[in-house]
């Protein structure tokens, strides 16, 4: 399976995806003009890597920022590890936030109230 690497630009994220690793990251800020074909081509490559998934699927999210229409997209792609999840395989989501980043951090529980897979809080400073 290909990875999934995107340059972070000011209004989305830095991603990226690799089967072989089962790692996967979305990093920086995602505010892009149209939320739901950026994470498209990500909810996808989720759906494909469901079918052989990596003994261990290690996700790091660390957002700076992201509108409402991100926020869908990310719920979309929680809901793919969330399957892959509950299919018996290994899936552990790192949720980053700032230390003052009081919106960040509840965003992050309010996932991890939705989806059924550990959650990790995980706080840096700034």
């Amino acid at each position: 399976m290909e990875p999934i690497s995107i340059e972070g630009t000011p209004k989305t994220p830095t991603v990226n995806f690799d089967a072989t690793s089962g790692k996967i990251e979305i990093k920086g800020r995602s505010i892009p003009e149209n939320s739901i074909e950026f994470y498209k081509p990500l909810v996808d490559w989720l759906e494909s890597y469901s079918s052989g998934p990596a003994s261990l699927t290690e996700v790091n999210i660390q957002l700076e920022y992201f509108n409402t229409s991100s926020s869908k997209c990310i719920l979309d792609v929680f809901k793919k590890l969330e399957s892959i999840h509950k299919a018996g395989n290994e899936v552990v989501i790192n949720w980053y936030y700032e230390e003052d980043d009081e919106d960040m951090l509840e965003a992050g529980e309010d996932y991890q109230s939705i989806i059924r897979i550990p959650f990790k809080m995980i706080e840096i400073e700034e």
